[in-house]
């Protein structure tokens, strides 16, 4: 019997990509980011997201694919890393699909400079591939200290 995956599928320039719904707390339209001082680059800022505050990656910058600009489109996908919840910006949240396990393929050595790490795998849909994430993974350790040290100032 053939297991569904329930993902959330987002747009990161012309490319999609998927990641398990259950990783995705929910998604947001891009509100006022206030930014922080001497954060890397791909830390945006913080927003007040019904009374926590909330750490803004641009996730194209983390996985060094360009940098996202702003339209209508543009949303934050609220996930939690560790103990800290966490929006990614992405150019689109599109669509929520089902999956069947059976045609999703494990992830390459490298796809596009984005290291295995942070694939779960890469599904054949009928008109194109989807390379599934895994968003608890696109930050490493130091990363995550970087994050943490934003929400505590």
């Amino acid at each position: 019997m053939e297991t569904l995956v329930k993902v959330i599928v987002f747009q990161l320039k012309n490319n999609q990509y998927g990641v398990n719904i259950q990783q995705v707390r929910s998604i947001e339209r891009l509100q006022n980011v206030t930014e922080v001082p001497q954060t890397v680059d791909f830390i945006k800022g913080v927003i007040n997201l019904r009374g926590e505050i909330t750490p803004i990656i641009d996730l194209k910058e983390r996985l060094h694919i360009g940098e996202t600009e702003y339209t209508d489109d543009t949303r934050v996908l609220i996930i939690n890393i560790n103990t800290i919840q966490v929006g990614l910006i992405v150019d689109a949240a599109t669509d929520v699909i089902d999956i069947d396990s059976s045609i999703i393929d494990a992830p390459p050595e490298m796809i596009g400079g984005v290291t295995e790490d942070y694939i779960t795998g890469v599904a054949k849909l009928e008109d194109k591939l989807l390379i599934l994430l895994n968003l608890e993974c696109v930050l490493n350790m130091d990363e995550i200290k970087k994050i943490e040290e934003v929400v505590e100032d």
